[in-house]
Order: C-alpha cells, then sequence, then structure tokens
C-alpha cells in the first residue's frame, strides 16, 4: 500500500541564519533544504567538504536561490568546534536557528575522539555542548532557537556517572542511550538557565522516530563495513509503509520544533505514531530519564569541565 506523506508547513523565514550540524547527507540535508527553501540563509558545518558540497548542489537544484553555503567542523574535536566558533563570530551575523542533529551510533568497538572521550559521549553530547557555548554570543543577539536532535534511545537507560567514557566495561547501545540523555539533558536545562538569567535564547528537544539514515549505515571508520542488520529491516519496513518512518520523514519533528511559532520551549516533539518511531510529528510526553533538573544541573557542570568551556560566562 503506497504511504501517504506527512508534511508541514514552515514559516517565512527570511532574514533568518540557521545553522545545521549532520546536515551534509540524509535527514539533516533534507532540513537544511527546507530552510533554505523557506528563506533561511544555512549554514552547513562539515567534516567532509567534498559530501558538503553535494549536498548544496542537490539543494541549490530544487532551490535554486537557496542561500547555503559550508563551514568546517568535526564534532569528536574540541579545536574544531572552537574553530568554528572563532569564524562565526568573526562573521558577526546573528543565529536564529541552530538544529544540532549530528551524531554517531553504536560503533562495535570503543573508539575515542581526539580529546579522549567516548566518540558518541564527545560527539553526540560533548561536542554540541561546546559548540553552543562558543556560538553563544551569536545565539544571544539572533534570540535563537535551539533544538537538539535527541533518540527514542532517551527513553530508557541511565548516564554512567562512574565511568561517563566506558573505559571499563563498554557497551555501545548503552553509551549511545547516554549520550543522547546527557544531551537532552543539556537541552532542558539550556532553556532554564536561559529563562533564568535572561539569555533570550529558547531550547527544545526532537527526535526523528526510527527511519533508514545514516547511523547505522555501513562506516569503516568506526569499523562497521556493511549496513547494520537493523538498518536493512528498518530500510525494509521504511519501503513498504510500515510503522517506521522515511528519511524525509524524520527530519519533520526538528523542523517542528526549530520553527513553528506554536513550538514550546522545553518541550519533546517526535513523530507520535506507534513508539514514536513513526508517523506526524508532534509533542510528546517527557520521556523519564530526561526529567530530572538535577541530574541536568549535573550533565551541565561535569560538561563544562571536560570541554572546559563555561556557557554561563558567554
Amino acid at each position: 500500500m503506497p504511504r501517504t506523506p506527512i508534511d508541514i508547513t514552515i514559516p517565512d523565514l527570511s532574514g533568518k541564519r540557521a545553522v545545521v550540524t549532520g546536515a551534509s547527507d540524509g535527514m539533516g540535508a533534507g532540513m537544511a533544504r527546507r530552510l533554505a527553501a523557506a528563506g533561511a540563509e544555512v549554514i552547513i558545518p562539515v567534516r567532509n567538504p567534498a559530501k558538503g558540497e553535494a549536498v548544496i548542489a542537490r539543494i541549490k537544484q530544487s532551490v535554486p536561490d537557496a542561500d547555503v553555503s559550508l563551514r568546517s567542523l568535526e564534532l569528536s574535536s574540541l579545536a574544531s568546534v572552537a574553530a568554528l566558533g572563532d569564524t562565526l563570530r568573526a562573521e558577526g551575523d546573528p543565529i536564529h536557528l541552530l538544529i544540532n542533529n549530528a551524531g554517531v551510533m553504536t560503533p562495535p568497538d570503543r573508539q575515542t575522539t581526539t580529546d579522549g572521550f567516548e566518540l558518541q559521549f564527545g560527539t553526540n553530547h560533548l561536542g554540541h555542548f561546546a559548540l553552543v557555548a562558543n556560538l553563544m554570543p551569536l545565539l544571544r543577539a539572533g534570540g535563537a532557537r535551539v533544538t537538539s536532535q535527541v533518540s527514542v534511545a532517551a527513553r530508557s537507560g541511565r548516564i554512567n556517572w562512574d565511568d561517563l567514557n566506558w573505559e571499563r566495561s563498554y557497551d555501545g547501545m548503552r553509551a549511545y542511550s547516554q549520550s543522547k540523555i546527557a544531551f537532552g539533558l543539556f537541552g532542558l536545562e539550556l532553556e532554564r538557565r536561559s529563562k533564568a538569567h535572561g539569555w533570550g535564547i529558547t531550547s527544545n528537544l526532537s527526535h526523528p522516530g526510527v527511519a533508514p539514515t545514516n547511523l547505522l549505515a555501513a562506516r569503516p571508520e568506526l569499523g562497521r563495513a556493511r549496513d547494520t542488520t537493523g538498518r536493512r529491516m528498518i530500510r525494509w519496513l521504511a519501503a513498504r509503509g510500515i510503522l517506521v518512518g522515511t528519511v524525509e520523514s524524520a527530519g519533520l519533528p526538528a523542523l517542528v520544533a526549530a520553527t513553528d511559532p506554536r513550538a514550546k520551549p522545553g518541550a519533546l516533539y517526535s513523530p507520535r505514531g506507534f513508539g514514536n518511531i513513526g508517523g506526524p510529528p508532534a509533542e510528546q510526553r517527557m520521556y523519564s530519564p530526561l526529567r530530572s533538573a538535577d541530574e541536568a544541573a549535573r550533565v551541565w557542570d561535569v560538561s563544562e569541565q571536560l570541554t572546559s568551556t563555561a556557557i554561563s560566562a558567554a
């Protein structure tokens, strides 16, 4: 049975500057295209310039007047994050939308970032934490909305406080869940602190459900020579319109969270279908591991220490 297309309406974003991480392929590229089509100037920070240029070419095929450009970023390197911050601050243009979308998932063996953090925790959470810290003056100048992409994996699990970097016993899925829980707690704490201190930005969360994106695709650099069995099954289900979403629909919750005037600060947006794995985007009840303000404050403090950045002083 053919799938009924799912779509949303994005407001006019003329005059807005948007930054989307993880937009060199997949749903991130789709988000960048939709933002550009709505009139935003879109910045795509990438680690692979060739992939980035290919995405820009595809965007301009469908949106000829798109204002979209590349910057360099490797989220697993705090020096690279700081360099992007330097670049964008030197440009001086306020940022109105930041979608923290990039991520890595379940390397079969433990890997580390340039700075020695477990790869998923260091990339998915700490890299984005440092990015927000480095962009804070521009986010405040733009009265920005920051949308952070978590995962259905944040529904359960916990932060492994005794071994944040999984040095003693690595479990790829538990480490992935931790990275997304920490990231979600940070996004909610960002909203609380902005409101308390008058920073003028808003922050909320989204997750894409389950779709045949590249998170579980073959990634030789992660030690994964071929697509996982899970990705092959997801692709089969998606092609038949069963339960899961598509690459296109997976980006819609983040776009709603980032652009819809009715989207709430401190809320979670995801597909509303069975198990939140597919269907139209909608606000969802906050997952239980993300509800503790004390845990969120602890994540914030530890992240400042680990990344040597202080958002509150930005």
